[in-house]
């Protein structure tokens, strides 16, 4: 709708505009009818007006006055003059403050009515080049942003003329080489528990607060990766003063950190795709540097090494053995150890393989001692997948710390139960007499029980029958055999219960999916 105001001092003449003209139909409103041009002023003031329909012969100030005033306020005002005057001054005046129409009265509605029509289709036809102006302007920077994407990629293109028509018309041209590329990236909580909403007005907060920074900065070229990493390019003799800047802007108000990683400077546009992943690499070596500082490619640029397979066996052993004594202390010291092997590595990958290793591992040990890993956590399989989305190895410590403790408490509080007591002296009396071919009676016979109801109390306190407890201790009892050289597979076989060799192979592969052989090469 578009707004009018009509001025006349001609009160008859004011509502006859008002009443029998079709505003509404015409898509206007009216938003002011006044009887002299000083009430007009102050109108003008008040509302945005969009068609003046004004008398030309006025006390105090004429109507050609108050179009002269209004233009200078709204320069696109329409302005229609309604006049019993009909000498060529007025009609000469009118023309060149570029009246839309004049009417002469006694007015005729429908002449009125149409130079209404003829102002709103003019005005329609101004919004819509409005319109696709705003959406010129709004797709520039989209366009920018996804040429800076193509750059960074270094997408092959077959029509490279159009490239650099590309790069001319975004003004990239003008950067001065060489020219750096830098990935600032909204850290995220290192909790668990993410606050969904909070994260998404980070978002927003960062990359408005950063648009604003760069357009201060004579329009650096930066274009949008994800909602919390964007991608800069600036010029490298005074990079490090533009970063701090704009790193300062761009976390202003945020609640969480921000990261920078700098690649090396580059002197072509074929070499940008080389300072992008340089600028990746480091801002994702906040995994061991931490969050909310400006990294450096040089920093991160380390070879990657491989971690002992040998020496991490051993310190998960050796917390296994803490976890299962109930150590805290020692615990978090066998933790950190494994943690300190792949700190020196600088290899998120190394992390994120160590992290599996000791879930795997836990796993393995747990259920050995049937328990389950995640009914003790408390989780679904799937919620592991915050180890991935953790962004410095101190979040997947800390937070592997608070799990392994929470384990071990579990463990500890079941131990000291009277249940497990009696389980806990069944497995010892099979693991001492495990060599012999030891049945339910003789455990029976052992407790002083019926070999009914001690049968009974091992499935009860245990959730595994006899014959089961007995398979599992023999199997547990095998591997750690296996993994000695100096012990034959029959050896072996005799040790744990078995007389004949195929039987206790074929057992064996059914817990394990391999064969004793299979089993002491892959230990080995």
């Amino acid at each position: 709708m578009y707004n009018v105001l009509l001025v006349d001092d001609e009160e008859l003449d004011l509502e006859g505009m008002k009443q029998f003209i079709p505003w509404s139909e015409l898509g206007m409103v009216v938003k002011g009818s006044v009887n002299n041009a000083l009430s007009a002023c102050e109108v003008l003031d008040q509302q945005p007006i969009d068609i003046l329909v004004s008398d030309v012969n006025m006390p105090y100030m004429s109507g050609l006055e108050l179009a002269r005033i209004a233009l200078q306020r709204k320069p696109n005002m329409r302005i229609i003059f309604v006049s019993g005057f009909q000498e060529f001054s007025y009609v000469q005046q009118a023309l060149s403050l570029k009246a839309y129409s004049y009417v002469l009265k006694p007015m005729d509605d429908s002449e009125l009515v149409a130079s209404l029509m003829k102002v709103k289709r003019d005005l329609d036809e101004e919004c819509k080049q409005r319109e696709v102006e705003q959406a010129y302007q709004q797709m520039i920077p989209i366009a920018k942003s996804e040429l800076l994407v193509r750059l960074f990629e270094g997408e092959e293109t077959t029509n490279k003329e159009f490239m650099s028509k590309l790069i001319v018309s975004h003004q990239m041209d003008k950067l001065k080489w060489p020219l750096c590329v830098v990935i600032m990236e909204l850290d995220q909580f290192s909790r668990v528990e993410r606050n969904t909403a909070m994260q998404q007005e980070n978002s927003r907060i960062f990359l408005q607060q950063l648009n604003e920074a760069v357009r201060l900065h004579d329009n650096i070229p930066f274009c949008k990766l994800h909602s919390h990493r964007v991608a800069l390019l600036l010029e490298a003799d005074r990079i490090d003063e533009t970063v701090k800047t704009l790193v300062e802007s761009a976390k202003c108000r945020l609640t969480v950190t921000v990261t920078t990683g700098l690649g090396a400077p580059v002197q072509t546009i074929e070499q940008l795709p080389t300072s992008f992943q340089q600028a990746i690499e480091a801002v994702e070596g906040k995994m061991f540097l931490g969050k909310g500082g400006i990294i450096k490619y040089e920093v991160v640029s380390t070879e990657p090494a491989m971690l002992d397979a040998r020496v991490l066996d051993v310190r998960m052993n050796a917390l296994l053995k803490a976890m299962k004594e109930y150590e805290l202390v020692q615990i978090y010291d066998e933790l950190e150890n494994l943690f300190q092997s792949a700190t020196g590595l600088r290899s998120k990958f190394t992390v994120h393989n160590l992290s599996n290793y000791i879930i795997w591992k836990l796993d393995q040990h747990l259920s050995a001692m049937n328990e389950d890993l995640f009914e003790l956590l408390g989780i679904e399989i799937r919620n592991l997948d915050i180890l991935m989305q953790f962004e410095t190895i101190n979040d997947i410590r800390s937070w592997l710390v608070h799990r392994v403790f929470e384990i071990s408490e579990r463990l500890h509080q079941k131990n000291n139960t009277k249940d497990s007591k009696f389980i806990r002296n069944v497995m010892k009396t099979i693991r001492e007499r495990m060599s012999e071919n030891i049945t339910l009676k003789d455990i029976a016979q052992h407790f002083s029980f019926s070999p009914s109801y001690c049968g009974f109390l091992i499935k009860e306190k245990s959730g595994h029958t006899f014959n089961e407890l007995l398979v599992q201790l023999r199997m547990e009892k095998a591997c750690e055999l296996l993994k000695q050289p100096g012990f034959k597979i029959y050896e072996i076989a005799d040790q744990v219960g078995y007389r004949y060799l195929p039987y206790f192979s074929r057992q064996f592969k059914e817990k394990f999916g391999m064969t004793p052989l299979e089993y002491r090469k892959k230990e080995q």
